[in-house]
């Protein structure tokens, strides 16, 4: 492996032996990374998305603790397996937190090839309400029964609340993390990027519309039409926005393809 510095961030060149499989792998996440960036979904230097690799069960891949998300890349994503332990060499160290919280869902969710989590501004404020997330904007009535929530245990380093954790979520592929931040599942990057857009949007519109004033009420049948119709788990939509949030970073920076 070669390790190579640019604008005083180190960034690794490519030279280890992947599949076809994980080189895409790579790419799609490093993208997902730099989409976060662009939405402003970034917590510094923490924070994770994970991937697993196609055709393994318990191997995955995570940004390496040290690195902003405008500065990932295929090649300096670090492959774990679900104790944490770096598969290659690396120069960068792993946060335990991000393994805990995300190989407890891979490693027992069959689906869950992707999970995302965040500390929006937005999505703690709504975290931290006695409430939670209120079904009285557009993308919240689409969320209405398909969101869990994890009671908050401190910083998440301890084994032992891995199986609290998966409790909580059940099948659900939004989680509100209480007075922590919000976290999403799914079968692919584009499906669990949707189910935390959507989560996402739904934080800010119920921040901002509870500060201008009361809420007006959604009737129940227009909840319940709204999940049946416009939820944010259909397959060709998911791919369709996440392309379409790929070719924004490719005309702006492709450096993350590297």
């Amino acid at each position: 492996m070669t390790l190579y510095w640019q604008g005083g961030s180190a960034f690794k060149a490519l030279d280890f032996p992947v599949s076809d499989d994980e080189r895409a792998a790579r790419v799609q996440l490093a993208a997902t990374y730099r989409i976060f960036d662009s939405l402003g979904w970034t917590e510094m230097i923490f924070n994770h998305i994970t991937l697993r690799v196609p055709g393994t069960d318990r191997l995955f891949l995570i940004n390496p603790l040290g690195l902003h998300y405008r500065e990932i890349t295929a090649s300096n994503l670090i492959l774990i397996d679900l104790e944490g332990n770096a598969v290659r060499e690396t120069p960068w160290p792993v946060n335990r937190a991000g393994f805990v919280v995300h190989s407890a869902i891979h490693g027992r969710l069959e689906d869950a090839h992707c999970v995302m989590h965040t500390h929006t501004t937005t999505g703690m404020a709504v975290a931290c309400l006695e409430q939670g997330l209120s079904p009285t904007n557009f993308y919240a009535a689409q969320l209405q029964g398909e969101v869990a929530y994890h009671e908050f245990e401190g910083v998440t380093v301890d084994p032992g609340e891995k199986e609290r954790l998966l409790a909580s979520i059940g099948n659900r592929h939004a989680v509100i993390l209480r007075n922590h931040g919000l976290l999403t599942w799914g079968a692919s990057i584009a499906q669990a990027f949707l189910w935390l857009w959507t989560l996402q949007r739904a934080c800010d519109v119920q921040i901002a519309s509870s500060a201008a004033g009361a809420l007006h009420p959604i009737r129940p049948e227009a909840i319940e039409r709204s999940v049946r119709e416009a939820g944010p788990a259909e397959p060709r939509t998911c791919e369709d926005v996440f392309a379409a949030m790929q070719r924004t970073v490719d005309a702006k920076d492709p450096s993350y393809r590297d």
